[in-house]
C-alpha cells in the first residue's frame, strides 16, 4: 500500500517516526502571526527549530521507568523544536524560549490555567495533522494506527502518574471521569458520600442528583478560610467520616480558593475505614509531580486542556486495579464485549464511548513529549515560583489573599480580593484594558503557568495596581 502524498502521516505500513518533520504536511507549517517580526534571539531560536537537532535524546521516563511518550512521536517533534543548548532551566531566558513555543496573540497574557491553557505549537500541529490524516482517508486500514497510538499514549500517561496502563482510561475530560465514579460506585439507601464543598459541580452537585434518585445521603465538608496546617485540613474530613460513609470525593487543589488538601493523609484515612477515595485532579495534572500509587487514592480524574496544556476533549481516569471490577461503566459501547461481563482489559471498560476523535491521541502524545522534555519537577517548581511572585505582589498592593501564601497549603491557583474594586469588574477591565486573561472565581483568580514569564506576572500586577488606584 502506498502512502497518500497529501497526508502528513505515514501509511499503515510505515511507522509514526517516518513522518517526523511533516506534522503540517509537505512544505507547510502552522502560521504564527504573533511572531511575524521576532527579535534576534528568538529568530535564532526559530531557525534552530526549523533546522532540527543533530542528536536526539531518548524518550523521557516517568515514575515507573516507562517512556512518557511514544518514541516516534517524541523524536519527530523534539527534532524540530528542541531547546538551544546551553540554556539552564534556572535562567529566565529558558522560560522565554518556552513561551516562544506557544501560539499566543500579541497583547494577550493568559493566566487562567485553572480553566483552559494554550497548547504548545507541537501539540497544535500534531492534533491538526492527525485530523487531516483521518479526514483524508477514513478507512479502517488508515485509522488502525491510532489504536496503536492510543495504547502507547495510555502507557505514557500511566508513567506520568506512577501507575500501570491497565489502570488508565482515556476519557474526554475531568467531568466524564468524575461522572464515571459518581454513577458507577455501588450505593444505596443508608449509604453516605462525603464531598468537599469547593468541588467542581461534576464532583459536587452530581452526587446530589444521584442521591435524589437512589436514596443515599451527601455530607459536605468545609475547611477553614485561612488554614494554618495540613492537620487542620485533614481534621475537617476525619470529623465527617462515619460508619455509613462509603466514598469521599475532593479536589486536591481547589479552583475556588487555591487551597491544597492533604491528599495522602485523607486517602490513607479513607482506606483504613473502607471508604473509596476519589480525587478530582483538574488542578494538579500537568502542574505537579504525581505518584498516584504513593498518594493512595482509589480513583483520580483530570483533563488535558488545563495545566497539562494538551488537546481539548481529552482526559484521564485512573482507577486502582482492585477497584475496577466493582465500578459500573458510564457508557457501554464497542469494545465492551457481548455480554454483562466486559472483555475490555482493566480500566479500558470505562472508555467504550463510541467514535472518538483520533487526533486527540496524537495531541496527547505531543503533550507528553513536551512535559518530558522540560521535566515534571521543573514544571512544578516554576508554577510555584510564579504563584509565589503573584502572591507577594498582591500582598504588596494591599489585596486580601484568599489563597494561603504557604506552598504546602496551596498550588498554582492564586485568588485574591481588593477592597477598591469588585472581582468581576476588575477581571473584565484587566482583559479589556491590559490583555490579562484571568477569572472572577472566588475573587480575582490568576493562574500563571510555564508559558508565562516573570515579566508577565509583574505586568499583571502593574495592571491591577493601575485599575484599583484609578
Amino acid at each position: 500500500m502506498t502512502s497518500d502524498p497529501s497526508s502528513p502521516f505515514p501509511s499503515p505500513s510505515t511507522s509514526p517516526s517516518d513522518s517526523a518533520g511533516r506534522a503540517c504536511g509537505p512544505g507547510r507549517s502552522v502560521p504564527d502571526p504573533s511572531r511575524s517580526v521576532p527579535d534576534p534571539s528568538r529568530r535564532r531560536f526559530l531557525r534552530h527549530l526549523a533546522l532540527g537537532s543533530a542528536g536526539l535524546a531518548a524518550a523521557p521516563l516517568g515514575l515507573t521507568g516507562t517512556p512518557l511518550a511514544p518514541r516516534g512521536w517524541v523524536e519527530g517533534r523534539r527534532s524540530r523544536r528542541s531547546f538551544p543548548s546551553g540554556l539552564s532551566r534556572q535562567d529566565e531566558a529558558y522560560w522565554e524560549e518556552v513561551k516562544a513555543r506557544f501560539p499566543l496573540r500579541p497583547g494577550r497574557i493568559p493566566m487562567n490555567a485553572a480553566n483552559l491553557c494554550p497548547a504548545p505549537l507541537e501539540v497544535v500541529e500534531a492534533t491538526e495533522a492527525a485530523g487531516r490524516d483521518v479526514d483524508g482517508d477514513v478507512s479502517f486500514q488508515n485509522r488502525a494506527k491510532y489504536d496503536t497510538l492510543r495504547e502507547e499514549v495510555r502507557e505514557g500517561v500511566a508513567a506520568h502518574l506512577g501507575v500501570t496502563g491497565d489502570e488508565i482510561a482515556l476519557v474526554r475530560n475531568t467531568s466524564e471521569g468524575n461522572a464515571t465514579i459518581v454513577a458507577g460506585l455501588p450505593l444505596g439507601p443508608g449509604d453516605e458520600v462525603v464531598v468537599f464543598d469547593q468541588n467542581h459541580p461534576t464532583a459536587n452537585v452530581a452526587w446530589d442528583v444521584r442521591a435524589a434518585r437512589e436514596g443515599f445521603s451527601v455530607r459536605r465538608v468545609s475547611v477553614p478560610a485561612t488554614p494554618t496546617s495540613r492537620e487542620e485540613l485533614l481534621e475537617s474530613f476525619l470529623s465527617a467520616f462515619g460508619p455509613r460513609t462509603r466514598a469521599v470525593a475532593f479536589s486536591d487543589v481547589s479552583n475556588v480558593t487555591g487551597v491544597r488538601l492533604p491528599v495522602r493523609e485523607i486517602c490513607q484515612a479513607a482506606r483504613e475505614r473502607g471508604i473509596h477515595a476519589h480525587v478530582d485532579g483538574a488542578q494538579s495534572f500537568g502542574a505537579e509531580v504525581l505518584d498516584l500509587k504513593a498518594l493512595g487514592c482509589d480513583s483520580y480524574a483530570s483533563s488535558s486542556h488545563k495545566w497539562f496544556m494538551g488537546p481539548k476533549e481529552a482526559g484521564v481516569l485512573y482507577v486502582r486495579a482492585a477497584r475496577i471490577p466493582g465500578i459500573w461503566p458510564l457508557a457501554v459501547g464497542v469494545g465492551w464485549g457481548s455480554g454483562p461481563e466486559t472483555s475490555a482489559q482493566g480500566a479500558r471498560k470505562f472508555e467504550t464511548l463510541g467514535q472518538r476523535n483520533d487526533a486527540t491521541f496524537a495531541g496527547l502524545a505531543a503533550a507528553l513529549s513536551f512535559h518530558g522534555e522540560i521535566g515534571p519537577q521543573r514544571i512544578q517548581e516554576r508554577v510555584q515560583e510564579l504563584a509565589t511572585l503573584a502572591k507577594e505582589g498582591i500582598a504588596a498592593l494591599g489585596g486580601t489573599l484568599i489563597t494561603s501564601p504557604d506552598p504546602s497549603l496551596s498550588g498554582g491557583v492564586v485568588v485574591a480580593t481588593f477592597a477598591e474594586m469588585e472581582a468581576p469588574v476588575l477581571h473584565q477591565r484587566l482583559y479589556a484594558e491590559h490583555g490579562i486573561a484571568g477569572a472572577p472565581t472566588g475573587g480575582l483568580r490568576l493562574c500563571p503557568h510555564i508559558y508565562n514569564t516573570r515579566a508577565d506576572v509583574e505586568q499583571a500586577l502593574e495592571a491591577v495596581a493601575r485599575e484599583i488606584r484609578g
